[in-house]
């Protein structure tokens, strides 16, 4: 099945690609690899950026999370919103929050990918993607 022209990349993905101890390294490795030569334009939020810097961070070293701004980033397509969709994220926070294990920044996404992307597959395992109706590539 040919990916599509457009995907949307959450933490978990980005994460997975680039720690070769996660568990999801290879599979992530391998779709990247198909859809940049399938010419599929990668795009995320400036929050998940953030997040994934922060992540690299924490859990790898300084110099992953700065490959990740020079190597990686720059290849990205930002997807830009306002404070609709922080709104929005705010109130499928504070409704589904309690019962999903549900960040700010996965609430932005959920409200981005819809509403600004026409709900675009995505490439993520983190299963409140699934859960909350959003499709997920394997």
């Amino acid at each position: 099945m040919p990916l599509p022209a457009l995907v949307f990349w959450d933490t978990s993905f980005f994460y997975a690609c680039l720690d070769q101890n996660d568990a999801n390294h290879m599979p992530a490795r391998l779709l990247v690899e198909e859809s940049a030569s399938s010419g599929t334009t990668w795009c995320t939020t400036w929050d998940i950026v953030s997040e994934t810097v922060t992540l690299l961070r924490y859990r790898r070293h300084f110099r992953a999370a700065l490959a990740f701004l020079n190597e990686v980033k720059p290849d990205l397509q930002i997807v830009p919103y306002g404070d609709s969709v922080r709104n929005e994220a705010e109130r499928m926070f504070r409704t589904y929050g309690r019962d999903h294990r549900l960040s700010f920044c996965d609430a932005i996404s959920f409200v981005v990918v819809p509403s600004r992307l026409d709900h675009v597959a995505c490439f993520a395992f983190d299963e409140d993607f699934r859960r909350l109706g959003l499709t997920v590539l394997p």
